[in-house]
């Protein structure tokens, strides 16, 4: 598996909180889980800790687009990342509505929803949180911390446009999973890498991924 980033930042934890310089990853129910596989790669190569939450319907589809083997409610990380990459993972089922994740107590500084589906997007946009990944980015509203929602579905329905609209205009970034080509990619994971590529650069995130616009990266 090819790296993402070979350099990783510090950060000091806060004293009393779970899990310092960590971001919380919820995956549902839409195609497009080779977005979710190399951006939890990525950012635990950047220095981060993942927690890893996966809806009912985002563990069928991560197992028939992925490799990932899944049996009831666990997700086996092992078949989705090396050993170096999973031991910074740590997976919940979204119908654990009491992890970590669902506390504003836990000192992670963003949450990410990749891909995200038109349901979830709904929840989020109307307030609810029937779920984990649901909750986990009510949470992050809640507390001013970045939330990035990634929903990869076409067409849209205009019910499907006035939630994005909601959602951003309560603080979310809502990134549609849509690759550009002015890199020229050569393969699938040179698109995938262009979206992670986009989520990371929002989050701040550092990152060596070869999409940017041409010159940009010696300004």
């Amino acid at each position: 598996m090819p790296g993402c980033n070979s350099a990783r930042p510090k950060k000091a934890g806060r004293k009393g909180f779970l899990t310092p310089f960590s971001l919380v990853v919820g995956i549902t129910g839409a195609s497009g889980m080779p977005y979710a596989v190399r951006l939890v790669q990525c950012a635990v190569q950047a220095g981060r800790r993942v927690h890893l939450v996966v809806t009912a319907a985002g563990r069928l589809v991560l197992a028939d687009e992925t490799r990932a083997r899944v049996a009831g409610t666990a997700v086996d990380v092992a078949s989705l990342w090396p050993a170096d990459v999973r031991a910074h993972v740590s997976y919940t089922p979204a119908e654990d509505l009491a992890a970590p994740p669902a506390s504003g107590s836990l000192d992670a500084e963003a949450a990410v929803i990749i891909p995200c589906s038109m349901n979830t997007l709904a929840a989020l946009a109307h307030g609810l949180a029937g779920n984990l990944v649901q909750r986990a980015g009510q949470v992050a509203l809640k507390e001013g911390r970045p939330l990035v929602v990634v929903p990869r579905e076409m067409p849209v329905t205009p019910i499907d446009l006035e939630n994005m609209a909601r959602l951003a205009a309560a603080g979310a970034v809502v990134m549609p999973a849509m690759p550009g080509f002015y890199h020229h990619p050569k393969s699938v994971a040179d698109l995938v890498d262009f979206v992670v590529a986009k989520v990371l650069d929002r989050l701040g995130i550092a990152h060596d991924l070869a999409v940017r616009w041409p010159g940009c990266d010696k300004v």
